[in-house]
């Protein structure tokens, strides 16, 4: 089937309509792309101080402070995509925002992670105390884990909600003794006095974080969505052969010292192109197996009604060619 907007364009064309007309692409809005502040999402941030990425009248990246606010702008239409954990897309799904991953950013290999106040040592020194916990399914599925390694329940412990952007604050004020966070935080909080306890090391190919955009803007925005994923590759590329350099042009955004950055780096999995091909396959691939079993825990968690649909949850074609 003939694509809808290079038709119009071939028969403007033809015609001799003028390019300033509607039948160009100059009227398609920007893609615009939430994204807060994470490590495995800045290599797009990196892409654009770069000069590696569209410019803004053909991509936008919109700053968040959380990902509950990259949702929210996705529910009320400000923003076509965001960067989001596998989780957040579900749960986005299921509210009506028909979101499909088209990258897979990283993979969780113990940058998520339980932190302890001095003092308690084990898990076991859990019990009693007060743990912050971000409303998510990542922020649960970390705690249930770690408290069944440790054979607890919730009942041993008390559970405190806390947002991602008020993680520092609430262990400086002493609000928690223990918190369920991630970098740059937990990159932060190690350095001062924190004991990790428990990371995503522990739950291996769980957690990923991926890039999401409405499937109704996936054919108009073909070839941009194709340029940020090949930006974010040249990141990752610079990233890996010239650590050095990149860690101190991702510091200011990341809040982090060179070092602190690349440190913050150890505990994520960035997939080439060929291993997002294999995340990404239909209909056997890694993420689609990920993301049934975790609408099932999510559904039984209650943080889902139900289990959701699948169906055109994944999308290879905008990765570079396979090397």
């Amino acid at each position: 089937m003939i694509n809808r907007r290079r038709f119009l364009t071939a028969l403007c064309a033809f015609v001799g309509i003028p390019a300033v007309l509607t039948c160009t692409s100059k009227n398609i809005p920007p893609l615009t792309i939430a994204s807060h502040v994470w490590p495995g999402y800045e290599l797009m941030f990196l892409a654009r101080k770069e000069g590696w990425l569209p410019d803004p009248q053909e991509l936008t990246l919109v700053e968040t402070d959380s990902a509950t606010a990259s949702l929210n702008a996705l529910a009320q239409g400000n923003v076509m995509g965001a960067a989001l954990t596998l989780d957040e897309v579900l749960r986005a799904r299921a509210q009506g925002v028909p979101l499909t991953a088209v990258l897979v950013f990283d993979v969780s290999a113990g940058a998520d992670m339980l932190l302890a106040k001095p003092g308690i040592e084990t898990l076991a020194d859990l019990v009693g105390k007060r743990i912050g916990v971000e409303q998510s399914a990542v922020g649960a599925l970390m705690l249930e884990k770690a408290l069944q390694t440790a054979h607890l329940s919730l009942t041993d412990i008390i559970t405190v909600p806390v947002r991602f952007d008020e993680h520092v604050s609430a262990w400086q004020d002493n609000r928690v003794d223990a918190l369920i966070t991630f970098a740059p935080v937990a990159t932060q909080l190690l350095e001062k006095d924190a004991l990790r306890l428990f990371d995503s090391r522990d739950i291996p190919d769980t957690i990923f974080d991926v890039l999401a955009i409405r499937s109704e803007f996936l054919d108009t925005h073909a070839e941009t969505v194709r340029k940020l994923i090949s930006g974010h590759f040249k990141a990752r590329e610079h990233l890996l052969h010239n650590p050095q350099d990149a860690s101190y042009r991702l510091a200011s955004r990341l809040g982090l010292s060179g070092p602190e950055v690349l440190s913050s780096y150890q505990g994520l999995e960035l997939p080439d192109s060929n291993n997002n091909r294999k995340f990404l396959a239909t209909p056997n691939g890694d993420l689609l197996t990920v993301a049934t079993n975790l609408s099932a825990l999510m559904a039984s968690a209650g943080f889902l009604s139900q289990q959701v649909s699948l169906d055109n949850l994944v999308n290879a074609e905008f990765l570079p060619e396979e090397i």
